[in-house]
């Protein structure tokens, strides 16, 4: 690949192959900032399209990013680790201290025909911009919605500088995968339409669905049959909501309804939660059929987090049966049918949660039914078409035909950059 002095997005010029001459397999380089050092549902997600690229597609894949000393799970596909730096206090995280001599070299022998950051770090960044100056077309996926972490630790006044970086850092892409059609929206009024498509989530329905309900699982816990047990699932980090949970929790029982709310997930705010909701079940870190029961086992999911990107806690909870109280931003209001699926609330109104909780409980037919329409409308969400989205966005970056399951639905991609053919 021709090597092109940096320029503005608008007037580069990539120089490609037409598709008929294209007889390699595409080359991506993926960037991370953690890839499999802490298991989240952005980690799942890469390592499920590295898996699909890699198996599905016949791509050839390079993953750069930090790793720890122990993974936090088995990855998918080849990584290149990046030199890096533990966080103070959050040791599961690890910072890239940015593009290195070393990761430059193995990212030009490697020669991508595209690269994908999905995370605005400074690995992310200056990845960015050597591929820019190599002409190489950039995807960058949004996953996480930094800049609400600083209301959690007090740094609310830096919320600016950040969402300009923020700002400057998608901007330079060529195609921003957003991860609903609301943040679509957003990023396509800052940036411009044809720059953005749209990468949501799918389900596992071997993994997340109502029949892996399991009883025995309940009774084992201390739940009678008809008790209705409020769930939180995710990592257990202040940023997504903990103390607004164990606020919600003691409202509930403050309108008489006895619950012992299940926690499935693992993290350092484990002990914290663990004094304010001293007769919670702890189930810790799950994964795989065992996820699956715990989830589906419960009745109701209470989700306050407002730093998720898509929500696949939403999702997942949705497809295992359970109705779900959420906190109403773009990303839940995106997957939930307001009334028939979930409910939207407030984030930061306990009360409100306790309400909505309050009166489902009180209607038991009302609460079935936005059960049973809640794992109908997750079932729709399937990963083939939703990876084959990310695929199209990449063919679209290289005005080549993209090598798709014939049998899934055409979906949108960002189109070809000037130049391209």
């Amino acid at each position: 690949m021709n090597t092109l002095l940096p320029a503005p997005i608008s007037s580069r010029v990539v120089p490609i192959r037409p598709a008929a001459a294209r007889v390699s397999p595409i080359r991506i380089a993926l960037f991370s900032g953690n890839y499999d050092c802490v298991r989240d549902g952005a980690n799942r997600a890469l390592n499920r399209l590295v898996a699909y690229l890699l198996h599905r597609i016949g791509a050839q894949v390079r993953i750069y990013s930090p790793t720890a000393p122990q993974p936090a799970f088995a990855s998918v596909g080849d990584v290149c680790s990046v030199p890096s730096l533990s966080l103070p206090g959050r040791p599961e995280y690890r910072l890239a201290i940015g593009l290195t001599h070393g990761v430059r070299r193995d990212l030009d022998a490697f020669a991508p025909d595209i690269v994908h950051l999905s995370a605005p770090d400074l690995l992310g960044r200056q990845a960015q911009k050597h591929a820019q100056a190599r002409g190489i077309p950039v995807v960058a996926s949004l996953h996480t919605r930094f800049e609400t972490y600083l209301d959690y630790y007090r740094l609310g006044f830096l919320r600016g500088p950040m969402e300009r970086y923020l700002d400057r850092f998608y901007g330079d892409a060529d195609c921003i995968l957003a991860p609903t059609l609301p943040i679509r929206d957003e990023m396509a009024a800052r940036h411009g339409e044809a720059k953005v498509a749209v990468w949501g989530r799918g389900i596992d329905p071997t993994q997340f669905a109502p029949t892996l309900r399991d009883p025995a699982l309940r009774s084992a816990l201390g739940h009678e049959d008809r008790e209705v047990v409020p769930l939180f699932f995710g990592r257990l980090v202040l940023e997504k909501g903990l103390g607004i949970f164990a606020d919600v929790i003691a409202a509930i029982r403050a309108r008489g309804h006895q619950v012992r709310p299940l926690i499935v997930g693992e993290g350092p705010a484990r002990s914290w939660l663990a004094q304010r909701l001293p007769n919670a079940n702890f189930m810790g870190h799950l994964s795989g059929t065992d996820l699956g029961r715990a989830v589906a086992s419960a009745d109701l999911l209470i989700n306050p987090s407002v730093t998720e990107a898509f929500g696949n806690v939403n999702l997942e909870a949705m497809a295992s049966g359970l109705a779900v109280l959420s906190a109403d931003v773009p990303s839940a209001a995106s997957l939930i049918d307001a009334g028939r699926t979930g409910l939207l609330l407030p984030p930061t109104d306990a009360g409100a949660y306790a309400n909505a909780a309050s009166m489902l409980i009180r209607t038991p037919a009302r609460f079935a039914a936005m059960r049973q329409a809640a794992a109908v409308a997750a079932s729709r969400h399937r990963w083939d078409d939703v990876l084959q989205s990310v695929v199209r966005a990449y063919a679209g970056l290289l005005g080549t035909p993209a090598p798709i399951d014939r049998q899934a639905p055409m979906t949108a991609a960002c189109p070809a950059r000037a130049g391209t053919g």
